[in-house]
């Protein structure tokens, strides 16, 4: 069994805070019966005028344990990952449930949304409707006297 270190790129602090945090409440429990949702990690965005999410969630079966849905300009991914029960050592992997829930930015339609999955990557492409391009227009500024 290895015993270095983990060593993550730098970017979004937010899901190592967790595991920290998780880690130094390890002794008591943990966090995670009281928030039993992982924090997806996903990037997104617009490319040949669809709007573009891509979610890392490796080891899933997605058939069975996602879920994307679309609501009110939101668009929220949900996924489960089973663990299986062998005791052969050390896992750092994250099981449970995972969730994430993205505005969809200006003009983007919620019909024809197309979701794939590969390589432990889940790639929702919403379209996006042609925004006219805005024009700035001059108010002339009366005097009150």
């Amino acid at each position: 069994m290895s015993l270095l270190p983990v060593h993550r790129r730098t970017g979004t602090t937010l899901p190592d805070l967790e595991d920290m945090w998780n880690a130094a409440l390890m002794p008591f429990g943990g966090w995670a019966p009281t928030f039993e949702t992982h924090l997806l990690r996903v990037e997104d965005t617009v490319e040949d005028g669809h709007y573009v999410v891509r979610a890392e969630i490796p080891g899933i079966d997605p058939a069975k344990d996602v879920e994307v849905s679309v609501h009110e300009g939101q668009l929220t991914i949900k996924a489960e990952r089973t663990e299986k029960k062998e005791e052969k050592g050390r896992s750092e992997f994250r099981y449970g449930s995972f969730e994430r829930t993205v505005t969809l930015p200006a003009g983007a339609q919620d019909k024809d949304i197309d979701a794939t999955y590969a390589k432990g990557i889940l790639t929702v492409s919403v379209p996006m409707e042609e925004q006219p391009k805005e024009v700035t227009k001059k108010i002339e500024v009366k005097s009150g006297d």
